[in-house]
C-alpha cells in the first residue's frame, strides 16, 4: 500500500460499513460511478483493518492492464512474485519445460497465496471484469485465508460477493472537500467567502470527489462564482489534475470516456437517449423514449423489449442510478456529469430531435392518463407520480412551446391543470397557460362567438385536436391564466379588460357540460368581477341541474361545493349551504376523491361556523387537515389550519382546542406557508391575526399585518378588498382610543365596499358588521344618538348572516353600554328601535354622515 499525499475527507459511515462487510464476506466490491472515490476509500478502509491480516494488505492496480489475460501477472507483480525464467539447464528451466503450470501466472498466484493470511485490494476491475472475476474466484477457492476488496463500476458476479455502493458525497462533506482542496490550491481560500457559489459547484458536480478536486484546482485562476457559472462546459473546464495520477483521472472527460468505451452499441444508445429526461424517469417512459420506436424491426438498434435489460446493465456499470419509486417500480436517473456527456453523444449521433419528440409524447400521454385519475381513489398515487415527473413535464412543455406546437402545448397544460391546482403549483399554471395561449389567437377577441356544448374533454384523445376541441382548449387555457394570474385592478377596470371579460361571460351558456368542470367552470369569475351576482346564482343552479341530468357525479360534487361556499356568505343561505355540503361530501366520499372530501368538509365547516356550531366546525377542519396533509395538498393545508385557528379564537370555550394547538401560532405559520405557495391563504391568515391582536390590545403588532396586506392588496385588489383592510385599520384605531381616525377609515371602507358589486357575492355581511364598529367610534366622539340607531340597524340586518365574529360582538356590546350610559334607557331604546327600521342603504348613509360633533340634544 502506498502512502497517500492528501487528507481523507468524510466517509466515516462508509468506512465503518466496509469494515463490517470484511468481517462477514471474503469478497467485498465497492461499486460506484467513475470519480466517486472508490480507489481512495478502498485504500483507507484496507489500511484501517490491516492488523487483521498477518501477511499484510496488498494493492494491485488493474487500470493500466488492457489485456484480460495479463491481470494475473499484474497481480502477481504487485505481490512481488513475478520471476523471469530462462529455459535451459537450470533446475527452474527444467521444471518449466516439464510443468505447464509453472509459467501460468494464475497458478503461480494461487500457489503464492495459498497459505497466506492477507487482504488483496483489486482496484479498477470494470474493464477486465470477466477476467477479474475468474481470478478472484480461483483465489477464494484455493486460498482459504485470502480476502479480496475490489473496486469496480459493475459487480464481479462471483458467488459470495458483498457489494457496497459508493455514493456521491453528501453536500456538507462535498463542501468540506472543496474547502480542503481549494485551500491547498489557493492558500487562504475559504468556502465561507461565497457559500452559495461553493454549494452550487458541489451540487452540480454531483458530489463526485474527483470532479470536486479538479474544480478546486481551477480556483487558482477563477473565483467560485466564475467557476460555478462555467460548469455547463465542465468537460473543457475540469482538466489539469495531478500529473502523478492515472491519465484518465487528470480530466473529467477522460473519466467518463473510460466508462463509455466499455459499453456496446445498444447500451450507448440507451445512455445517450436518457439525457433528454429531466430528473430521471420510470421504466415505461424509458422504454418509450430510448427504443427505436418508429424504425423497422431490422433497423432497430434498441427494441422496446430490451430497454429494461439494458437499463440494468447500465445500472450495474454505475452509469445509471436506480432507486425504488412508487408501488413496485424503479426510477432511473443520470448524474449531471454523465447526463451532460450523454447529451453531447446524442448530438453526435444526430438523434436529439427524434428522442426529444418521443420524450414530449411520452409525458403528454402520462399527463393525459393521470388527469382523470386525480379525481378518484388513485388520486394520491398519481399526484406523487406527477410530482416526481414534474421536471419532465416542464421540459416537454418547454419543447412544445419552442416548437410552436400549439396542440401539444395545450394538451399538456389542460392535462396538468388539476395537478397544479391540487399541489399549489400556481406559478406553473400561470406561466404555461400563458405560453400555450400565446401560440394561437385570442379566443375572446371577437364578441358574439358562442361555445358549443362539449361533453368530451379536450384531452380525452391525443393530439391533434378537432377544430371545435382546439377552440375550446384555447378558451380553457385563457381561463386558467385569468383564474391564476390575479389580474391587476387597472386591467380589470379598463375598457379593454371589462370588454374581454364581457366576451368571456357571453361565450358560455349556463349548464353546458364543460362549464360544470374545471377549468371552464371558472368562467363565472368573470361574472363576479363584472358584478353580475344574480347571474352567478343562475349559473350554479343550471350546473347542478345539468350534472344531475347527465349523471356526472364528480362534476355535481364540485358544483355543489362551489355553491355551498357562495351560500355561506349570502343572507339566508346557510340551510341550503349545509345541505349542499352534505351531498358534496357524500359524493366525493363515494368517488374516493380525498381532496374533494377535504374540500367538502371545509365547506361544511364554514357553514357550521356561520351557524355558531363551532365544535362541529373545528372537527371538520381537523379531519380535512389530516386528509390534505396525507395527500400533499400544499395550498390546501395552510388555509384549513387558518380556518381552524379562526374557530378556536372565536370560541370562549378553551375545550375546543386540542393538545399542541396554538391558534395564534397556527395563523403565523399559515402566513408563512401562504407567502411561499401564493394564493389567498396568507391574506386570510393576516386578517385573522389583525383581529386577534387588535382584540388583545396589541395594536402595533396588528398594524404590522395591515401594512403587509396593504402592500399586497393595493397592487391588484378590487375595492372590496381594500375596503376590508380600511375597515380593519379603522377598528384598530378605535381599539387604540382614536375614534375619529377610526371613523374616517370605517366610512371609507363602507363606501368602497358598497361601490364594488363583488361585495354582494364575496362578503355582503362585512358592511353590516362594520356598523357595530362605527357605532363604537360614534360613542367615543359623543354621538351616542347615532350609535344607538346604528346598533338597532346592525342587530336587525346581521340576523340572516348567522354567527357574528367575536370582535364584532364585543364592539357592539361596548358601543351599547356607552350609548345607554350616556342616553339613559328610555332614549336609547327609542333610538335603537328607530335604527331597527332602517334599510341597509339608510344605515350605511347614517354611518357615513360627516356630522362628527357631539349631539346638541336628544
Amino acid at each position: 500500500m502506498r502512502t497517500r499525499l492528501t487528507s481523507f475527507v468524510g466517509r466515516e459511515a462508509d468506512l465503518d460499513a466496509i469494515r463490517t462487510d470484511l468481517r462477514g464476506a471474503r469478497l467485498v466490491t465497492l461499486l460506484g460511478a467513475g470519480g466517486a472515490g472508490k480507489t481512495r476509500l478502498s485504500q483507507e478502509a484496507a489500511e484501517s483493518v490491516a492488523d487483521r491480516w498477518p501477511d499484510g494488505v496488498w494493492l494491485a492496480e488493474l487500470a493500466p492492464v488492457r489485456d484480460p489475460d495479463a491481470i494475473a501477472e499484474a497481480v502477481l507483480t504487485a505481490l512481488g512474485g513475478r520471476e523471469t525464467v530462462l529455459r535451459g539447464s537450470t533446475a527452474e528451466g527444467l521444471r518449466a519445460a516439464t510443468d505447464p503450470h509453472a509459467l501460468d501466472p494464475l497458478a503461480q498466484l494461487a500457489e503464492r497465496c495459498a497459505s497466506r493470511h492477507m487482504l488483496l485490494v483489486l482496484d479498477n476491475c470494470e474493464h477486465v471484469v470477466d477476467a477479474a472475476a475468474t481470478l478472484v474466484e480461483t483465489l477464494l477457492l484455493e486460498c482459504p485465508h485470502v480476502t479480496v476488496l475490489a473496486t469496480s463500476r459493475e459487480p464481479l458476479g462471483v458467488p459470495g460477493e458483498s457489494v457496497r455502493p459508493v455514493e456521491p458525497l453528501p453536500d456538507p462533506v462535498a463542501l468540506r472537500l472543496l474547502a480542503d482542496r481549494g485551500a491547498a490550491a489557493l492558500p487562504g481560500f475559504r468556502t465561507e467567502a461565497d457559500p452559495e457559489a461553493c454549494a452550487e459547484i458541489c451540487r452540480r458536480l454531483d458530489g463526485l470527489p474527483l470532479a470536486i478536486e479538479l474544480a478546486a484546482a481551477r480556483l487558482r485562476s477563477l473565483t467560485p462564482r466564475q467557476l460555478a457559472d462555467r460548469l455547463d462546459d465542465r468537460f473543457r473546464l475540469l482538466t489539469g489534475g495531478s500529473r502523478t495520477v492515472l491519465p484518465r483521472q487528470q480530466a473529467l472527460r477522460a473519466v467518463v470516456d473510460w466508462s463509455w468505451d466499455l459499453l456496446d452499441d445498444a447500451e450507448r444508445a440507451v445512455l445517450r437517449r436518457l439525457s433528454v429526461f429531466s430528473g430521471g424517469c420510470e421504466l415505461d417512459q424509458a422504454e418509450a423514449v430510448c427504443a427505436d420506436g418508429d424504425a423497422e424491426p431490422a433497423a432497430r438498434l434498441v427494441d422496446p423489449r430490451d430497454v429494461a435489460a439494458l437499463l440494468g446493465a447500465l445500472v450495474d456499470k454505475s452509469l445509471v442510478v436506480a432507486a425504488p419509486a412508487g408501488p413496485g417500480g424503479m426510477r432511473y436517473r443520470l448524474l449531471e456529469t454523465v447526463a451532460e456527456y450523454a447529451s453531447e453523444r446524442l448530438d453526435e449521433a444526430g438523434e436529439r430531435s427524434a428522442a426529444e419528440r418521443r420524450h414530449l409524447v411520452a409525458y403528454r400521454e402520462l399527463a393525459r392518463t393521470a388527469d382523470p385519475l386525480l379525481r378518484g381513489p388513485a388520486q394520491r398515487e398519481w399526484l406523487e407520480r406527477l410530482e416526481s415527473d414534474h421536471d419532465n413535464v416542464r421540459t416537454a412543455l418547454r419543447r412544445a412551446v419552442a416548437a410552436r406546437d400549439e396542440h401539444e402545448a395545450l394538451c399538456l397544460v389542460l392535462s396538468m391543470y388539476w395537478f397544479w391546482e391540487l399541489r399549489g403549483h400556481r406559478s406553473d399554471a400561470t406561466t404555461w397557460s400563458k405560453a400555450a395561449s400565446d401560440l394561437g389567437p385570442d379566443p375572446f377577441a371577437e364578441p358574439g362567438v358562442r361555445a358549443p356544448a362539449l361533453r368530451e374533454r379536450c384531452t380525452d384523445a391525443p393530439p391533434p385536436m378537432s377544430p371545435e376541441q382546439l377552440a375550446e382548449a384555447r378558451r380553457e387555457a385563457w381561463i386558467i391564466h385569468f383564474a391564476c394570474a390575479q389580474p391587476d385592478v387597472m386591467w380589470v377596470n379598463s375598457e379593454e379588460g371589462r370588454g374581454q371579460l364581457r366576451v368571456l361571460a357571453e361565450t358560455y351558456a349556463p349548464g353546458q357540460p364543460q362549464v360544470c368542470r374545471p377549468p371552464a367552470a371558472s368562467w363565472f369569475f368573470a361574472l363576479l368581477v363584472l358584478g353580475e351576482y344574480v347571474q352567478v346564482n343562475e349559473v350554479l343552479e343550471a350546473s347542478v341541474r345539468s350534472c344531475r341530468e347527465s349523471g356526472a357525479e364528480w362534476e355535481l360534487a364540485m358544483t355543489l361545493h362551489m355553491r355551498c361556499r357562495m351560500l355561506n356568505e349570502r343572507p339566508g343561505g346557510l340551510e341550503q349551504s349545509e345541505l349542499d355540503a352534505e351531498e358534496s361530501l357524500a359524493l366525493f366520499t363515494r368517488l374516493g376523491d380525498q381532496w374533494g372530501v377535504a374540500e367538502a368538509l371545509s365547506g361544511r365547516g364554514e357553514a357550521y361556523e356561520r351557524l355558531g356550531r363551532l365544535a362541529e366546525a373545528a372537527g371538520d377542519y381537523r379531519r380535512a387537515i389530516t386528509l390534505a396533509e396525507e395527500l400533499g395538498a400544499h395550498s390546501q393545508v395552510p388555509m384549513l389550519r387558518a380556518r381552524l385557528a379562526g374557530v378556536l379564537l372565536e370560541s370562549d370555550d378553551d375545550s375546543l382546542g386540542e393538545e399542541g394547538e396554538d391558534a395564534e401560532a397556527m395563523l403565523y405559520e399559515a402566513v408563512e406557508q401562504g407567502e411561499r405557495s401564493g394564493g389567498d391563504t396568507g391574506h386570510f391568515a393576516r386578517v385573522g391575526l389583525a383581529m386577534r391582536l387588535g382584540r388583545e390590545g396589541r395594536v402595533e403588532e396588528a398594524r404590522e399585518q395591515i401594512r403587509a396586506l396593504r402592500g399586497t392588496f393595493e397592487q391588484w385588489a378590487p375595492s372590496f378588498f381594500c375596503g376590508m383592510i380600511d375597515g380593519l385599520d379603522g377598528y384598530l384605531d378605535v381599539r387604540a382610543g382614536e375614534p375619529r381616525a377610526g371613523l374616517a377609515k370605517l366610512r371609507g371602507a363602507i363606501a368602497g365596499m358598497r361601490s364594488d358589486p363583488l361585495t354582494q357575492i364575496v362578503a355582503p355581511q362585512m358592511v353590516v358588521w362594520w356598523l357595530a364598529t362605527v357605532a363604537e367610534a360614534m360613542s367615543g366622539i359623543g354621538r351616542a344618538d347615532t350609535a344607538a340607531r346604528l346598533l338597532g340597524a346592525y342587530d336587525v340586518q346581521r340576523e340572516p348572516f348567522g354567527n357574528v365574529p367575536v370582535v364584532t360582538r364585543e364592539c357592539r356590546d361596548r358601543a351599547a353600554r356607552a350609548a345607554r350610559t350616556e342616553l339613559g334607557d328610555t332614549v336609547y331604546e327609542r333610538l335603537y328601535a328607530e335604527g331597527g327600521g332602517l334599510t341597509p342603504d339608510e344605515a350605511a348613509t347614517l354611518a357615513g354622515t360627516h356630522d362628527d360633533g357631539p349631539a346638541d340634544g336628544t
